[in-house]
């Protein structure tokens, strides 16, 4: 302690500043924000505002980089730089509303839709393979519906396979541990639209659709041993279906070395790096992007998170990642928290179908996988894979909202707004 003199003659003692103490007052503070980012978490309302939030950034940022994307080659081939992101704000406009009313359907209806959803994706698939397909990029996998309206059904495919599953494991809970149950109906269901997707051409779909099937299995607690079986075969079969197209084993020998042959097959994936390693710590700036001018093919719907590295840098692409953990984490908690087990196992199978895109997408940017034409969620353009991923996060939102504790946090919050527009509106009668 110190003694320090005063006028008037009054004299106060001063502690010692010493390293230990502020080393603890240190931790002391960094545990003080750990416990208060805790107990934010641990809020009821604290997952549905993380998917509104993040979803919405997404969405938006989503917007921002498929006219800057997009804008050149808009430009050259339709004579309007906003021609591609007219048409994704057209789909933006059309998903919302969906989504609203996605987070206000009942389960009983969600649940009776799953059915006759995957009968139609399945008629839907098959149709691909007649004179209405179209074939994009050599996969027979769009189906136009007359002028220049074209969707792709896999993409429908994939929802109503989560919704699906996630009724018939609901409805046989109970008998679960039988490995028939576990197996039938589900896997002769998923191989048959997984191999109506196939016919087409497009693996990338069928590796996701096989993710979502086994995602599921995991969910429902598969034992190990078959779930490690599944995922060889799965495998075995994806190597088999790759080498048998001399295209897509092009793809898989040459995403390692890129540059090997640049000229070659190695074009796209090696402009992905070019672009992602030019943009730096803040990128080079919106709009600003050079693999855009034509070098960089699918630079607007499967290569964007390419683009949007160049020009809003290493920042930018981790705020994007940043967001989509924070959904995996809102949703995760949603399943978690659920009683009900087919929203359990359905928001399950969404975040598994979701980060599954963005995992391969990322990955085949970053030169990590094959290039396999799998669009980033919320972010690429195409309304197709659009409109059911908004509809889908819809659908946890709607979970999240309707959780017993959350929604007893909105009623609260509900009669509390009530009560001071009620004070409100007697306080101006009273001056008035």
């Amino acid at each position: 302690m110190s003694v320090t003199a005063q006028p008037g003659g009054r004299t106060y003692t001063r502690p010692e500043s010493r390293p230990g103490n502020r080393t603890a007052g240190f931790a002391g503070a960094i545990r003080g924000r750990v416990d208060a980012v805790r107990a934010n978490l641990d809020r009821p309302l604290t997952p549905y505002y993380l998917l509104l939030g993040a979803s919405g950034m997404l969405l938006a940022i989503g917007m921002i980089m498929v006219l800057s994307a997009s804008s050149v080659t808009s430009f050259e081939f339709h004579g309007n730089s906003y021609f591609w992101a007219t048409k994704q704000l057209m789909w933006v406009l059309i998903a919302i509303p969906c989504a609203f009313i996605a987070t206000r359907l009942p389960l009983k209806v969600l649940r009776y839709s799953a059915w006759p959803m995957l009968a139609l994706s399945a008629v839907l698939l098959a149709l691909t393979q007649t004179s209405m397909g179209r074939s994009v990029n050599g996969n027979q996998n769009w189906l136009s519906l007359g002028g220049p309206l074209q969707i792709q059904p896999s993409e429908v495919a994939k929802f109503a396979m989560v919704l699906w599953c996630a009724d018939v494991y609901a409805r046989k809970h109970a008998l679960l541990d039988s490995w028939r149950h576990l197996a039938i109906p589900v896997l002769p269901v998923a191989g048959v639209i997984t191999g109506l997707v196939l016919v087409g051409g497009d693996l990338g779909t069928a590796l996701v659709m096989f993710a979502i099937t086994l995602g599921m299995l995991w969910v429902i607690g598969v034992p190990a041993r078959i779930f490690i079986a599944a995922v060889s075969a799965v495998s075995v079969a994806a190597l088999y279906l790759a080498a048998s197209n001399p295209e897509r084993m092009t793809r898989i020998t040459s995403f390692t070395q890129p540059f090997k042959n640049f000229q070659g097959s190695g074009w796209q994936a090696g402009h992905g790096i070019l672009g992602m390693a030019s943009g730096g710590l803040f990128g080079k700036g919106l709009g600003a992007s050079q693999q855009k001018w034509g070098n960089l093919p699918e630079a607007h719907t499967d290569f964007i998170f390419a683009i949007l590295g160049e020009e809003l840098g290493l920042v930018g692409t981790l705020l994007v990642l940043a967001l989509f953990l924070t959904v995996a984490y809102a949703g995760l908690r949603v399943a978690r928290q659920a009683e009900n087990l087919f929203v359990r196992y359905a928001t399950a199978g969404i975040m598994i179908w979701l980060m599954a895109h963005v995992i391969i997408n990322v990955g085949m940017v970053l030169a990590l996988l094959p290039v396999i034409g799998i669009p980033l969620p919320l972010v690429s353009y195409g309304g197709s894979s659009l409109v059911p991923e908004l509809v889908a996060l819809g659908l946890v939102i709607g979970f999240a909202r309707s959780e017993p504790n959350a929604a007893g946090e909105l009623r609260r919050r509900r009669g509390e707004r009530r009560a001071r527009r009620a004070v409100n509106a007697g306080a101006v009668r009273r001056w008035s």
